[in-house]
Protein backbone atom coordinates (compact mmCIF):
# COMPACT_ATOMS: atom_id res chain seq x y z
CA UNK A 1 0.00 0.00 0.00
CA UNK A 2 1.04 3.66 -0.61
CA UNK A 3 -0.24 6.56 -0.53
CA UNK A 4 0.45 9.68 -3.24
CA UNK A 5 -0.21 12.75 -0.93
CA UNK A 6 0.34 15.34 -3.66
CA UNK A 7 -2.93 17.40 -4.67
CA UNK A 8 -5.09 16.48 -7.28
CA UNK A 9 -7.94 18.96 -7.92
CA UNK A 10 -11.58 18.78 -9.77
CA UNK A 11 -13.66 21.46 -11.68
CA UNK A 12 -14.62 22.80 -8.24
CA UNK A 13 -11.31 23.57 -6.35
CA UNK A 14 -10.50 26.10 -9.31
CA UNK A 15 -11.58 29.37 -11.29
CA UNK A 16 -9.48 31.39 -14.23
CA UNK A 17 -7.15 34.38 -13.17
CA UNK A 18 -8.48 36.97 -15.65
CA UNK A 19 -6.42 38.44 -17.80
CA UNK A 20 -5.74 41.79 -20.10
CA UNK A 21 -7.68 41.04 -23.36
CA UNK A 22 -7.67 42.83 -26.59
CA UNK A 23 -10.71 40.91 -27.82
CA UNK A 24 -13.19 43.80 -27.96
CA UNK A 25 -16.43 41.11 -28.50
CA UNK A 26 -17.11 37.49 -27.78
CA UNK A 27 -18.07 37.42 -31.72
CA UNK A 28 -14.42 37.85 -31.79
CA UNK A 29 -13.15 34.48 -30.16
CA UNK A 30 -13.26 31.64 -33.12
CA UNK A 31 -14.12 27.94 -31.15
CA UNK A 32 -13.21 25.53 -34.31
CA UNK A 33 -10.71 23.23 -33.73
CA UNK A 34 -8.39 21.13 -36.55
CA UNK A 35 -6.93 17.50 -35.30
CA UNK A 36 -4.55 15.79 -37.46
CA UNK A 37 -5.08 12.15 -35.69
CA UNK A 38 -1.91 10.10 -34.95
CA UNK A 39 -2.31 6.91 -36.29
CA UNK A 40 -6.09 7.28 -38.84
CA UNK A 41 -4.27 10.28 -40.48
CA UNK A 42 -7.42 11.47 -40.52
CA UNK A 43 -8.18 15.28 -40.18
CA UNK A 44 -11.20 16.37 -37.83
CA UNK A 45 -12.72 20.48 -37.79
CA UNK A 46 -14.92 21.31 -35.86
CA UNK A 47 -16.17 22.13 -32.27
CA UNK A 48 -14.66 19.80 -29.96
CA UNK A 49 -17.50 19.59 -27.85
CA UNK A 50 -18.93 15.78 -27.86
CA UNK A 51 -22.17 14.17 -26.97
CA UNK A 52 -21.67 10.80 -24.87
CA UNK A 53 -22.51 7.60 -25.71
CA UNK A 54 -25.38 7.42 -23.31
CA UNK A 55 -29.20 6.67 -23.68
CA UNK A 56 -31.20 9.87 -24.18
CA UNK A 57 -28.01 11.52 -25.41
CA UNK A 58 -26.01 9.49 -27.99
CA UNK A 59 -28.94 9.72 -30.36
CA UNK A 60 -29.13 9.86 -34.19
CA UNK A 61 -31.45 13.02 -33.60
CA UNK A 62 -28.67 14.60 -31.33
CA UNK A 63 -26.15 13.96 -33.35
CA UNK A 64 -28.31 15.84 -36.38
CA UNK A 65 -28.89 18.98 -34.38
CA UNK A 66 -25.33 19.25 -32.70
CA UNK A 67 -23.60 18.90 -35.66
CA UNK A 68 -25.38 22.06 -37.07
CA UNK A 69 -22.68 24.04 -34.48
CA UNK A 70 -20.03 21.73 -35.59
CA UNK A 71 -20.14 19.36 -32.46
CA UNK A 72 -19.65 15.67 -32.59
CA UNK A 73 -21.67 12.99 -31.30
CA UNK A 74 -20.84 9.67 -30.10
CA UNK A 75 -23.20 7.12 -30.94
CA UNK A 76 -25.04 4.69 -28.29
CA UNK A 77 -23.37 0.81 -28.70
CA UNK A 78 -27.30 0.10 -29.42
CA UNK A 79 -27.38 1.36 -32.85
CA UNK A 80 -28.06 -1.05 -35.49
CA UNK A 81 -27.23 -0.35 -39.00
CA UNK A 82 -31.23 -0.81 -39.51
CA UNK A 83 -31.68 2.27 -36.99
CA UNK A 84 -28.99 4.63 -39.60
CA UNK A 85 -30.87 3.60 -42.89
CA UNK A 86 -34.19 4.64 -41.45
CA UNK A 87 -33.42 7.62 -39.74
CA UNK A 88 -34.70 10.17 -42.22
CA UNK A 89 -32.47 12.95 -41.11
CA UNK A 90 -28.99 13.94 -42.32
CA UNK A 91 -26.02 11.86 -41.14
CA UNK A 92 -22.99 13.90 -40.94
CA UNK A 93 -20.51 10.67 -40.45
CA UNK A 94 -17.48 13.29 -39.94
CA UNK A 95 -19.07 14.67 -36.84
CA UNK A 96 -20.30 10.76 -35.31
CA UNK A 97 -18.33 8.05 -34.05
CA UNK A 98 -20.15 4.38 -33.70
CA UNK A 99 -19.39 3.08 -30.41
CA UNK A 100 -18.75 -0.73 -29.23
CA UNK A 101 -17.80 -2.49 -26.07
CA UNK A 102 -15.16 -5.37 -26.26
CA UNK A 103 -16.75 -8.50 -26.16
CA UNK A 104 -17.00 -10.60 -30.10
CA UNK A 105 -20.80 -9.97 -29.84
CA UNK A 106 -19.78 -6.08 -30.49
CA UNK A 107 -16.99 -6.83 -32.58
CA UNK A 108 -19.27 -8.30 -34.77
CA UNK A 109 -21.76 -6.01 -34.49
CA UNK A 110 -18.98 -3.12 -34.84
CA UNK A 111 -18.09 -5.02 -38.27
CA UNK A 112 -21.32 -4.91 -39.51
CA UNK A 113 -22.33 -1.66 -39.07
CA UNK A 114 -19.03 -0.48 -41.03
CA UNK A 115 -19.29 -2.55 -43.65
CA UNK A 116 -23.06 -1.42 -44.31
CA UNK A 117 -22.26 2.41 -43.23
CA UNK A 118 -18.74 2.86 -44.81
CA UNK A 119 -18.99 6.27 -44.36
CA UNK A 120 -17.95 6.32 -40.81
CA UNK A 121 -14.36 6.84 -39.72
CA UNK A 122 -14.38 7.18 -36.23
CA UNK A 123 -15.00 4.37 -33.50
CA UNK A 124 -15.34 4.90 -29.95
CA UNK A 125 -14.25 1.70 -27.95
CA UNK A 126 -16.16 2.45 -24.07
CA UNK A 127 -15.95 0.30 -21.48
CA UNK A 128 -15.76 1.52 -17.77
CA UNK A 129 -12.33 0.65 -16.94
CA UNK A 130 -9.83 0.89 -19.37
CA UNK A 131 -7.15 -0.68 -17.23
CA UNK A 132 -7.52 -4.57 -18.20
CA UNK A 133 -5.10 -5.98 -20.09
CA UNK A 134 -8.00 -7.51 -22.62
CA UNK A 135 -9.29 -3.50 -23.06
CA UNK A 136 -5.52 -3.12 -24.74
CA UNK A 137 -5.78 -5.93 -26.72
CA UNK A 138 -9.07 -5.38 -28.09
CA UNK A 139 -7.64 -1.86 -29.12
CA UNK A 140 -4.75 -3.28 -30.86
CA UNK A 141 -7.39 -5.83 -32.66
CA UNK A 142 -9.45 -2.79 -34.05
CA UNK A 143 -6.33 -0.82 -35.15
CA UNK A 144 -5.13 -4.07 -36.93
CA UNK A 145 -8.40 -4.09 -38.72
CA UNK A 146 -9.83 -0.83 -39.26
CA UNK A 147 -5.98 1.29 -39.82
CA UNK A 148 -7.66 4.05 -41.44
CA UNK A 149 -10.51 4.60 -39.07
CA UNK A 150 -10.11 7.71 -36.21
CA UNK A 151 -10.10 5.20 -32.63
CA UNK A 152 -11.29 6.80 -29.34
CA UNK A 153 -10.58 4.74 -26.08
CA UNK A 154 -11.27 4.38 -22.72
CA UNK A 155 -11.73 5.07 -19.78
CA UNK A 156 -8.66 5.80 -18.23
CA UNK A 157 -7.40 8.56 -15.50
CA UNK A 158 -3.38 8.29 -15.38
CA UNK A 159 -0.39 8.73 -18.03
CA UNK A 160 0.78 5.91 -18.05
CA UNK A 161 -2.44 3.78 -19.46
CA UNK A 162 -3.27 6.57 -21.78
CA UNK A 163 0.46 6.20 -22.93
CA UNK A 164 -0.27 2.45 -23.12
CA UNK A 165 -3.61 3.00 -25.19
CA UNK A 166 -1.35 5.06 -27.90
CA UNK A 167 0.96 2.80 -28.44
CA UNK A 168 -1.94 0.05 -28.89
CA UNK A 169 -3.89 2.19 -31.25
CA UNK A 170 -5.90 4.77 -30.07
CA UNK A 171 -5.81 8.50 -31.87
CA UNK A 172 -7.59 9.93 -28.40
CA UNK A 173 -8.14 8.80 -25.04
CA UNK A 174 -11.28 9.29 -23.19
CA UNK A 175 -10.15 10.52 -19.55
CA UNK A 176 -12.61 10.65 -16.92
CA UNK A 177 -13.48 7.27 -13.80
CA UNK A 178 -16.53 8.29 -11.61
CA UNK A 179 -16.73 11.85 -12.37
CA UNK A 180 -20.49 11.98 -14.31
CA UNK A 181 -23.30 12.63 -12.74
CA UNK A 182 -25.26 9.68 -12.83
CA UNK A 183 -22.08 7.73 -11.96
CA UNK A 184 -21.77 6.02 -9.13
CA UNK A 185 -18.62 3.79 -9.45
CA UNK A 186 -16.66 6.21 -6.97
CA UNK A 187 -19.17 5.11 -4.45
CA UNK A 188 -19.36 1.18 -5.07
CA UNK A 189 -15.60 0.78 -6.06
CA UNK A 190 -13.86 3.65 -3.97
CA UNK A 191 -11.80 4.28 -7.38
CA UNK A 192 -11.64 7.70 -9.31
CA UNK A 193 -9.34 10.41 -9.73
CA UNK A 194 -10.36 13.98 -9.52
CA UNK A 195 -11.38 15.08 -12.89
CA UNK A 196 -9.18 18.21 -13.75
CA UNK A 197 -5.67 16.73 -12.62
CA UNK A 198 -6.68 13.58 -14.73
CA UNK A 199 -6.98 16.13 -17.74
CA UNK A 200 -3.99 18.16 -17.24
CA UNK A 201 -1.96 14.43 -16.35
CA UNK A 202 -3.28 12.79 -19.17
CA UNK A 203 -3.49 16.00 -21.84
CA UNK A 204 0.02 15.78 -21.48
CA UNK A 205 0.98 12.34 -21.70
CA UNK A 206 -1.25 12.17 -24.74
CA UNK A 207 0.36 15.53 -26.62
CA UNK A 208 3.93 13.94 -26.10
CA UNK A 209 3.16 11.34 -28.32
CA UNK A 210 0.95 13.37 -30.84
CA UNK A 211 -2.46 12.12 -29.80
CA UNK A 212 -5.55 13.80 -28.13
CA UNK A 213 -7.70 13.02 -24.83
CA UNK A 214 -11.54 13.38 -24.48
CA UNK A 215 -12.43 14.93 -21.09
CA UNK A 216 -14.88 12.52 -20.29
CA UNK A 217 -17.82 13.71 -17.37
CA UNK A 218 -17.66 16.14 -14.83
CA UNK A 219 -18.61 19.14 -16.38
CA UNK A 220 -22.35 20.55 -14.39
CA UNK A 221 -22.10 24.23 -16.81
CA UNK A 222 -20.43 25.99 -18.95
CA UNK A 223 -17.48 27.19 -16.84
CA UNK A 224 -16.88 23.55 -15.81
CA UNK A 225 -16.29 22.66 -19.85
CA UNK A 226 -14.28 25.78 -20.17
CA UNK A 227 -11.89 24.34 -17.57
CA UNK A 228 -11.76 21.36 -19.31
CA UNK A 229 -10.13 22.63 -22.36
CA UNK A 230 -8.02 25.58 -20.10
CA UNK A 231 -6.51 22.31 -18.50
CA UNK A 232 -5.40 20.53 -21.81
CA UNK A 233 -8.50 18.33 -22.95
CA UNK A 234 -8.96 18.49 -26.77
CA UNK A 235 -12.20 17.46 -26.36
CA UNK A 236 -15.14 17.50 -23.99
CA UNK A 237 -17.78 14.87 -23.55
CA UNK A 238 -21.00 15.75 -21.92
CA UNK A 239 -23.90 13.95 -20.52
CA UNK A 240 -26.30 15.12 -18.26
CA UNK A 241 -25.80 18.75 -19.88
CA UNK A 242 -27.18 17.00 -23.19
CA UNK A 243 -29.92 14.94 -21.35
CA UNK A 244 -33.33 15.91 -21.19
CA UNK A 245 -33.73 17.61 -24.57
CA UNK A 246 -36.29 16.61 -26.87
CA UNK A 247 -33.56 15.18 -29.68
CA UNK A 248 -33.01 12.13 -26.74
CA UNK A 249 -35.73 10.83 -27.00
CA UNK A 250 -37.44 9.72 -24.10
CA UNK A 251 -40.92 9.70 -22.43
CA UNK A 252 -41.67 13.21 -20.83
CA UNK A 253 -43.25 12.35 -17.47
CA UNK A 254 -45.71 15.49 -16.05
CA UNK A 255 -46.77 15.43 -12.69
CA UNK A 256 -47.97 18.11 -10.64
CA UNK A 257 -46.01 19.60 -7.46
CA UNK A 258 -46.94 22.16 -4.94
CA UNK A 259 -45.28 25.81 -5.00
CA UNK A 260 -44.78 26.46 -1.75
CA UNK A 261 -47.72 29.31 -2.12
CA UNK A 262 -51.17 29.02 -0.86
CA UNK A 263 -54.50 30.02 -3.80
CA UNK A 264 -56.57 32.10 -0.95
CA UNK A 265 -59.61 31.75 -3.81
CA UNK A 266 -59.99 28.10 -3.85
CA UNK A 267 -58.79 27.40 -0.24
CA UNK A 268 -56.10 25.10 -1.73
CA UNK A 269 -52.48 25.18 -2.40
CA UNK A 270 -51.36 25.83 -5.49
CA UNK A 271 -49.56 23.33 -7.85
CA UNK A 272 -47.80 23.37 -11.19
CA UNK A 273 -47.26 20.87 -13.71
CA UNK A 274 -43.15 19.46 -13.79
CA UNK A 275 -42.21 18.02 -16.66
CA UNK A 276 -39.05 15.31 -16.47
CA UNK A 277 -37.69 12.63 -18.36
CA UNK A 278 -35.55 9.75 -16.95
CA UNK A 279 -31.82 9.95 -17.44
CA UNK A 280 -29.72 6.92 -16.09
CA UNK A 281 -26.10 5.66 -16.19
CA UNK A 282 -24.69 2.54 -18.65
CA UNK A 283 -23.52 0.48 -15.92
CA UNK A 284 -27.29 1.29 -13.85
CA UNK A 285 -29.87 -1.45 -13.25
CA UNK A 286 -31.79 0.88 -15.43
CA UNK A 287 -29.36 0.50 -18.76
CA UNK A 288 -28.06 -3.29 -17.75
CA UNK A 289 -31.77 -4.59 -17.95
CA UNK A 290 -33.10 -2.80 -20.95
CA UNK A 291 -30.13 -3.79 -22.80
CA UNK A 292 -28.83 -7.46 -21.33
CA UNK A 293 -31.71 -8.59 -19.44
CA UNK A 294 -30.37 -8.18 -16.07
CA UNK A 295 -28.16 -7.54 -13.79
CA UNK A 296 -25.05 -10.18 -13.88
CA UNK A 297 -25.25 -11.92 -10.53
CA UNK A 298 -21.52 -11.05 -10.35
CA UNK A 299 -21.24 -7.29 -10.35
CA UNK A 300 -23.46 -4.27 -9.10
CA UNK A 301 -24.67 -1.28 -10.26
CA UNK A 302 -22.52 1.70 -10.82
CA UNK A 303 -24.69 3.97 -11.93
CA UNK A 304 -27.86 5.42 -11.08
CA UNK A 305 -31.27 6.51 -12.37
CA UNK A 306 -33.23 10.18 -11.86
CA UNK A 307 -35.41 12.10 -13.59
CA UNK A 308 -34.27 15.42 -15.07
CA UNK A 309 -36.21 18.33 -16.35
CA UNK A 310 -37.28 18.45 -19.65
CA UNK A 311 -35.61 21.03 -21.76
CA UNK A 312 -37.05 20.94 -24.89
CA UNK A 313 -35.21 21.29 -28.28
CA UNK A 314 -31.32 21.17 -27.45
CA UNK A 315 -30.48 24.47 -29.60
CA UNK A 316 -30.47 26.65 -26.90
CA UNK A 317 -28.36 24.67 -24.84
CA UNK A 318 -25.38 24.31 -26.80
CA UNK A 319 -25.79 28.11 -27.56
CA UNK A 320 -25.77 28.88 -23.94
CA UNK A 321 -22.13 26.39 -23.43
CA UNK A 322 -20.70 27.47 -26.64
CA UNK A 323 -21.21 31.60 -25.49
CA UNK A 324 -20.31 30.66 -21.81
CA UNK A 325 -16.49 29.53 -23.71
CA UNK A 326 -16.31 32.35 -25.79
CA UNK A 327 -17.03 34.48 -22.47
CA UNK A 328 -14.40 32.72 -20.53
CA UNK A 329 -12.02 32.99 -23.77
CA UNK A 330 -12.39 37.15 -23.48
CA UNK A 331 -12.11 37.32 -19.82
CA UNK A 332 -8.21 35.27 -20.24
CA UNK A 333 -7.12 37.47 -23.66
CA UNK A 334 -7.71 33.75 -26.01
CA UNK A 335 -8.38 34.65 -29.46
CA UNK A 336 -9.01 30.89 -30.27
CA UNK A 337 -10.01 28.02 -28.22
CA UNK A 338 -6.53 26.61 -29.60
CA UNK A 339 -5.39 29.40 -27.53
CA UNK A 340 -7.41 28.78 -24.40
CA UNK A 341 -5.39 26.37 -22.35
CA UNK A 342 -1.68 29.01 -23.32
CA UNK A 343 -3.65 32.04 -21.59
CA UNK A 344 -4.79 29.87 -18.64
CA UNK A 345 -4.00 30.32 -15.14
CA UNK A 346 -5.75 28.36 -12.64
CA UNK A 347 -6.37 29.90 -8.67
CA UNK A 348 -7.34 27.56 -6.26
CA UNK A 349 -10.98 28.75 -4.47
CA UNK A 350 -12.65 27.44 -1.37
CA UNK A 351 -16.20 28.74 -3.09
CA UNK A 352 -17.09 29.06 -6.83
CA UNK A 353 -20.60 31.40 -6.32
CA UNK A 354 -22.66 33.14 -4.63
CA UNK A 355 -25.07 30.62 -4.01
CA UNK A 356 -27.60 32.50 -1.61
CA UNK A 357 -30.59 32.48 -4.46
CA UNK A 358 -29.61 29.45 -5.63
CA UNK A 359 -32.68 26.51 -4.52
CA UNK A 360 -31.84 23.86 -2.67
Amino acid sequence: MRIEADLKLDFADVLFRPKRSTLKSRRDVNLTRTYHFKHSKKTYEGVPIMAANMDGVGTLKMAEALSEHGLFTCLVKSIKPADIKAFPGKIDANHMAISTGTNEQDFANLKTILAETPSFETICIDVANGYSEHFGDFVARVRAAYPTHTIIAGNVVTADMTQELILRGADIVKVGIGPGSVCTTRIQTGVGYPQLSAIIECADAAHGLGAHIISDGGCTCPGDVAKAFGAGADFVMLGGMFAGHDQGGGTVKETNVFTGDWDAEASNWKTEVKKTVEFYGMSSDTAMEKHYGEVAEYRSSEGRTVEVTYRGDVHPTVKDILGGIRSTCTYVGAPTLKDLSKCTTFVRTARQFNDVFVSR
